[in-house]
């Protein structure tokens, strides 16, 4: 363990909260307009967001590779006018990680509202309330385990990327090197005392992260 890198584990935990962050001023408000919307596309809005859960993670990797290349169409734009490079970058990561684990945010929360009974927001706006107050002051208290469930599977399926991490950022130390992709190179070494640290360490985290997220939704259920 005297060799042992931290770097990718620090790496990986920064990408997972700065993910998280990022998905919850995305993922609330659209998981609330998806819980409430009468819009006539509104499976197919659904069905994108879902794909990240059946999609094998490089199928997006591979599209995400193209749009961000400097040569694409998105990526010429984002190099030509604000002289953003994604690809191969932390910034890269982040972006392709949102769209990667929405899912793991706007469903839970999306559940969570639409199993709200409807008279409390006829009551919140009876008393005057707005639409906004009434999201964010009422139905949002009421699903704590909803908003939980939706943070911890956001960051901990960010913790396990692979696929979608490497072709994106590739492999530079310091930048994109993830643990998940630290893990791959371990054992394509041979250096198997080190995957295993990475391996256990980032088992041990998911585990304990989720175990306690269980035991507080349970809590909360209680009282």
């Amino acid at each position: 363990m005297t060799d042992f890198d931290w770097q990718p584990l620090l790496l990986t935990f920064r990408l997972a909260t700065t993910t998280t962050l990022l998905l919850l001023l995305v993922g609330i408000p659209l998981a609330g307009w998806l819980a409430f919307t009468r819009f006539r596309f509104k499976p197919v809005v659904e069905a994108v967001i879902s794909l990240p859960l059946v999609l094998p993670p490089s199928v997006l990797g591979f599209y995400f590779l193209l749009a961000f290349s400097p040569t694409g169409f998105l990526g010429e734009k984002l190099l030509s006018w604000f002289d953003l490079r994604l690809l191969f970058t932390f910034e890269g990561l982040v972006v392709a990680s949102i769209f990667y684990s929405l899912p793991f945010m706007v469903h839970p929360v999306q559940a969570g509202l639409e199993n709200l009974p409807a008279s409390l927001r006829e009551a919140s706006y009876t008393l005057g309330k707005s639409r906004r107050e009434t999201f964010f002051r009422v139905l949002l208290p009421n699903i704590k385990p909803s908003l939980l469930t939706g943070l911890v599977l956001s960051f901990a399926h960010t913790i396990g990327e692979f696929g979608l991490v490497l072709m994106i950022g590739g492999n530079l130390p310091g930048q994109t090197r993830v643990a998940s992709v630290a893990i791959y190179d371990e054992v394509e070494l041979l250096h198997y005392g080190a995957a295993n640290a990475y391996a256990l360490l980032l088992l041990v985290i998911s585990f304990g992260i989720l175990l306690t997220v269980y035991a507080i939704n349970k809590r909360w259920v209680i009282f």
